[in-house]
Order: C-alpha cells, then sequence, then structure tokens
C-alpha cells in the first residue's frame, strides 16, 4: 500500500491543467489545422479528466447550489455566444452535459445518504431511489431528441458523456458512516473501476474511433492523490473553457475574412 501512495504525486491542479492542455489542442485541431488528426486524439483525454473532477467537485463542494448554478449559467452564456455565431444547429455545450451530472450525482448522494440513515423511513430511501432514475431517465430521453424547431439538436458526448461523472460517484460514500468492512469500498483505486466502465460505454456508443484515445486519461487519473494542489485553481476550468473558444474563434475568423 506505501508503493501506491508513493506513486500518487498529482494533484488536481495539475490534472486540471493537463485537461485544458489537451482540450485547447483538440479544438485548435478542430477549427485550425483540420487535417491534423493527431490533435483530435491528443483532444480525447481531455473530456474524461475534467469528468473525474467534477466528480471530484460534487464530493468536496460546500455549497452545491453554487456549484451547480456556476457551471449551469457558465453553460447557458456560451451556449448564447455559439448560437449567436452559428445559429444553424443547436449544439448543446459542455457545461451543460456536466450540470446535468451534477444533477444526477446529487441525487445519487441523497439516496446514498438516505439508506444509509436508519432515521429515514422505507418510504423515504424509496423516494430518493425513484428521484435518481427518474432524473437519469428524463437525462437519457433528453439525449433521444435530435431536432428542435427543425435545427439539429446535440448534447455535447451524449447519454454517457453526462453519466461518466456519475460513475466516478458510485463508491462515492463521503459523509457516510460506513461498517469498517466496507470502507475500502470509498477508495480511489475502487472509484476509477465504475468510472473505467462508463468510459468504455462512452467509447462504444460514440461515433469515430478517435473515441478510445480517452482511454489515455486513466494513467494520471492513477496517480491523482485526491489534494487539490498549492493554487487556489477552483474556478480555471470555467474561466478557460469559453476563453480559449473565443480566442480560437477570433484567430479563425481573421484567417478566413
Amino acid at each position: 500500500m506505501r508503493i501506491m501512495k508513493d506513486i500518487r504525486i498529482l494533484n488536481a491542479n495539475v490534472i486540471k491543467i493537463m485537461a485544458a492542455v489537451f482540450m485547447f489542442i483538440d479544438h485548435a485541431g478542430l477549427l485550425l489545422f483540420p487535417g491534423q488528426e493527431w490533435m483530435r486524439c491528443v483532444g480525447r483525454i481531455s473530456m474524461p479528466l475534467f469528468a473525474y473532477l467534477i466528480a471530484e467537485g460534487c464530493r468536496y463542494t460546500r455549497d452545491r447550489t453554487k456549484h451547480f448554478a456556476m457551471i449551469f449559467i457558465l453553460g447557458f452564456f456560451c451556449q448564447l455566444v455559439y448560437q449567436l455565431f452559428d445559429g444553424s444547429d443547436i449544439y448543446i455545450n459542455i457545461l451543460f452535459t456536466f450540470s446535468l451530472s451534477i444533477l444526477m450525482i446529487y441525487a445519487l448522494q441523497n439516496f446514498k445518504h438516505s439508506v444509509a440513515d436508519g432515521q429515514v423511513k422505507i418510504f423515504g430511501k424509496i423516494l430518493s431511489g425513484l428521484m435518481f432514475a427518474v432524473l437519469v431517465a428524463a437525462v437519457y430521453f433528453l439525449n433521444t431528441v435530435t431536432r428542435v424547431n427543425g435545427k439539429y439538436f446535440t448534447i455535447d458526448y451524449g447519454f454517457w458523456g453526462c453519466m461518466l461523472p456519475v460513475f466516478a460517484s458510485l463508491t462515492d460514500f463521503r459523509g457516510i458512516n460506513l461498517p469498517e468492512k466496507l470502507k475500502w469500498l470509498d477508495s480511489h483505486f475502487i472509484k476509477l473501476i465504475p468510472f473505467s466502465a462508463g468510459l468504455l460505454l462512452l467509447c462504444l456508443f460514440t461515433d469515430g474511433i478517435n473515441e478510445w484515445y480517452a482511454f489515455i486519461a486513466l494513467a494520471p487519473l492513477l496517480i491523482y492523490n485526491g489534494k487539490k494542489g498549492r493554487f487556489n485553481l477552483k474556478y480555471f476550468f470555467y474561466v478557460f473553457y469559453p476563453a480559449h473558444l473565443a480566442l480560437l474563434e477570433g484567430i479563425f475568423m481573421l484567417i478566413n475574412m
């Protein structure tokens, strides 16, 4: 076990920066260098890293409402900008994908807490489980919609993209008093097992062979130490996502003037 701890050297800040670099390369390849397929392949590593960190954010946040609202509102404004520049289709951005993930994770957390709480009656446990199931079904249905007002409608990464952070949260038992013999379930390496299964489903149900490069993301996640890091980069992704898109779109427009 000591060896396993020694190799876990990457904190959340390093993972975020890695994911941001991979995302930038991906989108630069999409907009500026369409012939460079390797850039799109590298970009596949980014989404799983951010998805895992979304699950980590839900695990440690002290204000669920603020956490969800921040990502949802920023996603809303990014969507407005996207629709203004290209309103031919409705392509829902990754921030909305992760907003749906966060809602499902919170519903899952409530269900696990109600099951573990001896003071919650059986009806309450069943109700919280149904709420989680209904929310998952609603997200699935939303991802089956393909046209809205005659326009193509797509949610970034689809249903399994929405579910990927949820898979990372399946064995998250923070705040739950697990029996001593079950505490091994709430561990980093165990958490990666359902996450890997979710990643497999994402690759299987996503068009394009490039998506399989996403499995490379498991390498840095294996050596993630669960710590935040020295600097506060809590809002880094929320600023970086729209900023790098604006920069690349601006360069693209200048080149094509």
